[in-house]
């Protein structure tokens, strides 16, 4: 058999870039509060960075739910159907799903990912431990749009369980938390789940350490994204002149990323277009909204769906929501 029959399929649904998508991305760097899509961050350097990050002592939200997915995978195992297509959403290196496949026994596994070579290589890995287990990536920007529908209906009979840990929900602003949902839920059928994580409130200092740890991960992930942006728009950003800050916004109940210029400098965006950052002045690259479990489960109903269990760590740090179509 050949080496690329042993490789796990590999599909995309991602659009190239096009002339909409980098000037959305240019016109956000030339508002008066600079903005960068943190769907940017996840080039191939950015996943293994992001992947470092979630081993930090510093970032809580990999560890509690990892020890709320420890204690209760057999009681969550139970409420899911049986042979599913286990579709984790944002899947970077597959560690998380690895750890489920015993337990849910899925007929397949669907990897979606917007970095593709990394997803390739993931997939692969899943493939090369799991010989029983079809794997399937997805190269698809989900935070855009989600089209699984032609994958999921080569095997019915097998409803999906999206798997979306992490807390990542919180990077969406919660009416487009609301629209992305609905979109999951317009691909369950009627006995599809949700298994999503959800980083919860609590105080300032722990949530702001959680995003700026000493030994500078989280920046040099953060300061990484000007890089993206380099190839993306033909830019010119030097990252050394730029340094990672990061503030949780009490108004908003958010952790909000931001890249602060050192100097006073200017950069080149495209073929014709500058722009001039004052010493000081900063890019808004990433929020992290926090929710409370009322919130949660109130955006979820808003999105067309119920959630059916909720499981948490001790100190209600952080929540793991299963929801099903309401």
């Amino acid at each position: 058999m050949s080496l690329a029959l042993d490789l796990p399929r590999l599909e995309t649904t991602l659009r190239l870039p096009a002339q909409d998508e980098l000037q959305n991305l240019l016109q956000g760097l030339l508002q008066p509060t600079a903005r960068i899509d943190s769907k940017y961050f996840y080039d191939d350097r950015g996943c293994a960075l992001f992947t470092n990050i979630c081993r930090l002592d510093e970032y809580y939200p990999t560890r509690t739910e990892a020890q709320i997915f420890s204690d209760y995978r057999e009681a969550i195992s139970a409420q899911l159907p049986d042979a599913p297509q286990w579709v984790d959403l944002g899947c970077g290196d597959c560690s998380k799903t690895q750890q489920w496949l015993n337990a849910v026994q899925p007929a397949r596994v669907i990897g979606v990912d917007i970095a593709g070579e990394f997803l390739h290589s993931s997939m692969a890995a899943v493939a090369r431990e799991n010989p029983d287990i079809e794997c399937v990536g997805v190269v698809c920007d989900f935070t855009q749009q989600l089209e699984l529908e032609h994958v999921l209906a080569e095997r019915p009979g097998h409803p999906p369980v999206f798997f979306y840990p992490g807390s990542s929900i919180g990077n969406f602003e919660p009416r487009d938390a609301m629209r992305f949902l609905r979109r999951i839920r317009a691909h369950c059928g009627e006995h599809g789940r949700l298994l999503i994580g959800a980083d919860l409130l609590k105080p300032r200092d722990i949530l702001e350490a959680a995003y700026d740890d000493a030994s500078g991960v989280t920046a040099a992930f953060n300061l990484n994204i000007l890089n993206v942006v380099n190839r993306e728009l033909d830019a010119d950003f030097q990252p050394e002149l730029f340094r990672h800050h990061v503030r949780f916004d009490e108004a908003h109940r958010r952790i909000e990323m931001q890249l602060v210029a050192r100097e006073r400098h200017s950069v080149r965006l495209a073929r014709h277009t500058r722009r001039y950052f004052g010493a000081g002045e900063h890019i808004v690259t990433e929020y992290s909204h926090k929710y409370s479990v009322d919130e949660f489960r109130a955006l979820l109903a808003a999105s067309g769906m119920r959630c059916s269990h909720y499981w948490t760590d001790p100190q209600n740090w952080f929540g793991v929501f299963l929801a099903e179509p309401a």
